[in-house]
């Protein structure tokens, strides 16, 4: 009555543009080298796992054994580790779209514990400059990361035989149930002031597509169903 599986997979996708829609100026010269550096959808490690447990005989009491009985437990895990974040100045170089990268001030952290920001920390502005000459700058693309991602689905299950080929199914799913919070990346424009290196939105939210509620990152959502098998 326990069935249970699980996955995790190590990748590191590389390249020099991870979208066909935008022009990559690396540098005046057009040297596309300067660009190599991890995709912007890198995931380096994750962690998938998923139990089933149908519940049979509960109890020698005949009335408790009737409600309890024939009910499934249905459990997602899910955890992965942070994507990329590329750094950029706001500036373009030449007449184009590309996009100029700052200097990387050596000694000066990367990251700051703040309170006042989601998730408790922020990308440090005073770790970077930007250059005077039209240029890119000495940060690589996507060299920074934001915040890794825990999620966990549960739902309760039961099915009712009407018939010997009609079933009613009952279901109550509960997304994200302890209610993590999960974090978008922080913005990395510099020119966007005072809201640089901070995370401005939840996960689920900054994916866009999907209803927020019922992919990862969401807040704890909860959706009952009744569905009929004939």
């Amino acid at each position: 009555r326990f069935q249970g599986i699980a996955s995790y997979t190590w990748s590191h996708s590389i390249d020099i543009t991870s979208a066909d829609i935008v022009l990559n100026l690396p540098n005046t010269t057009l040297n596309p080298k300067i660009d190599r550096a991890s995709s912007d959808f890198d995931i380096r490690h994750s962690l998938s796992a998923a139990v089933t447990y149908d519940i049979g005989h509960v109890t020698e009491k005949r009335f408790l054994n009737h409600i309890l009985r024939d009910w499934s437990i249905d459990s997602v895990f899910r955890t992965h580790t942070a994507t990329p974040i590329n750094v950029v100045t706001g500036r373009r170089l030449q007449t184009t779209f590309g996009i100029a990268r700052p200097d990387l001030i050596q000694g000066v952290p990367l990251y700051v514990k703040d309170t006042s920001v989601g998730a408790g920390w922020r990308i440090n502005r005073a770790a970077f400059s930007i250059p005077q000459q039209l240029r890119q700058g000495s940060l690589g693309r996507n060299a920074l990361r934001g915040f890794p991602a825990t999620q966990l689905d549960f739902a309760l299950h039961r099915e009712f035989h009407l018939s010997e080929s009609v079933v009613l199914q009952f279901r109550a799913e509960f997304f994200n149930i302890f209610n993590h919070p999960n974090f978008a990346d922080p913005e990395g424009n510099l020119s966007t002031g005072a809201l640089f290196g901070q995370s401005i939105m939840m996960l689920g939210r900054s994916l866009g597509g999907l209803n927020p509620l019922y992919q990862i990152g969401g807040p704890r959502s909860t959706q009952f169903a009744l569905r009929l098998e004939f």
